[in-house]
């Protein structure tokens, strides 16, 4: 029998009884829905944690102490060697995958103005901080090369800390702080940037400069930091390479010895974030397709009453020519379509539930290409395996025992 014959008498079946189609597909059209909607909300979850990294800066490599060993005693992170001014000036001079550099310590201060007052971290930075993680200045000026070998008390605050001290309106510009007793004067304000993929408020800031948190706010003469920003963000391994094998010369460690430093990358956090992101979206994919399963086991469940019904049916085709593999693929192509129907149902309900459970519960929602694929695919499958053995069960009818069955 042609194609076309097959899908009009499955057609045919399938109107004839249209709540049992309905009721069969509806397993169909709530596995692939809720396949869609937790592949949106996983792959959301992805897209948005990618771009809080991204806005953590560009092409990012940070340096920190860490533990050393003397003998096989573990020793407390940074006691055996701290970071210091001429490390970071070393890497930016003698590793070219580096492109900007800048060494940071960080402290905390209440900072009061008039009769105000608010309580943030302090970053002691060079300019170039800014460049290595995308921030732009709102209004005024950064600190300059001359601020930092004077250690000007000077400072660019963020705007959780400017609207904390001076309200939405007042200009900050230009008036004096004091932190921890330290007066410092505000020379400019960053652009808002929100929260990090930390859930970390990057507005509630302060940055001033390096030398003058180092020697007059913590009076230390170390690094607690390194920020670094490769050239590209393929030339990451290499910087990150460059810098490892520069700061063990520097520390005197042989080849084999373990750093007392961490060179963590931009890249490394991605991935780990990613890979978490990704588990919990094949997770939620897998509990959803439950539902698919159990849908399928409905359409062979229909299909074999279908078989029960249409016995005689089957015996009269088969006497008047129709082959076991006509029959085959006419109940084959019935499971098929209710499978495709449902399929095609739940990629819309699925869209419309992403839709409402991004605005409803703001949470980030993405449906991809191909995630729609791999459902209607899925759904699919589905129809063919559960519809097979029904379908094969009718194609081994007796056309004799069927023309006599009642």
């Amino acid at each position: 029998m042609r194609v076309k014959n097959l899908l009009k008498i499955a057609l045919r079946s399938m109107n004839r009884n249209k709540m049992r189609t309905f009721l069969t597909m509806l397993g169909i059209i709530i596995g692939v829905g809720s396949v869609i909607a937790m592949l949106a909300i996983g792959q959301g979850s992805k897209k948005s944690i990618e771009a809080q990294i991204a806005s953590l800066g560009t092409n990012i490599l940070m340096i920190r102490p860490e533990a050393s060993s003397q003998g096989n005693v573990r020793m407390e992170a940074g006691t055996s060697q701290r970071l210091t001014n001429e490390d970071a000036e070393a890497i930016l001079d003698r590793c070219p995958s580096v492109l900007y550099m800048s060494p940071m310590v960080r402290t905390s201060g209440q900072m009061i103005y008039g009769g105000q007052n608010w309580r943030s971290s302090v970053y002691g930075v060079d300019p170039e901080y800014l460049q290595i993680r995308n921030m732009q200045i709102g209004q005024g000026d950064g600190f300059t090369s001359a601020d930092l070998k004077s250690a000007a008390k000077v400072c660019i605050i963020g705007k959780t800390v400017a609207t904390n001290l001076f309200g939405e309106y007042e200009d900050p510009i230009g008036k004096t702080i004091r932190i921890n007793q330290i007066p410092f004067r505000i020379i400019g304000t960053l652009e808002p940037k929100g929260e990090n993929s930390f859930g970390q408020d990057q507005d509630d800031v302060v940055l001033a400069p390096f030398t003058t948190v180092q020697k007059r706010m913590l009076t230390i003469t170390y690094v607690q930091m390194i920020y670094l920003s490769a050239l590209s963000q393929e030339l990451i391994p290499q910087a990150a390479e460059e810098v490892t094998a520069l700061l063990k010369e520097r520390h005197k460690l042989g080849p084999s010895e373990e750093p007392d430093f961490s060179v963590r990358t931009q890249t490394e956090i991605s991935s780990t974030f990613s890979s978490t992101s990704d588990i919990m979206t094949i997770l939620l994919a897998t509990i959803a397709s439950i539902s698919l399963i159990v849908g399928g086991i409905g359409i062979m469940n229909i299909m074999l009453v279908s078989v029960t019904e249409r016995t005689r049916e089957i015996g009269i085709r088969m006497s008047v020519g129709a082959r076991g593999r006509d029959v085959l693929m006419q109940f084959l192509i019935e499971a098929l379509m209710i499978s495709f129907l449902g399929g095609i149902l739940g990629i819309i309900i699925g869209s419309v539930a992403s839709a409402v459970i991004a605005k409803l519960m703001m949470w980030p929602t993405s449906i991809t290409l191909q995630s729609i694929l791999l459902s209607f695919l899925f759904s699919s499958a589905i129809g063919i395996f559960f519809g097979w053995y029904p379908a094969r069960k009718a194609a081994n009818l007796n056309p004799i025992d069927a023309l006599r069955y009642e």
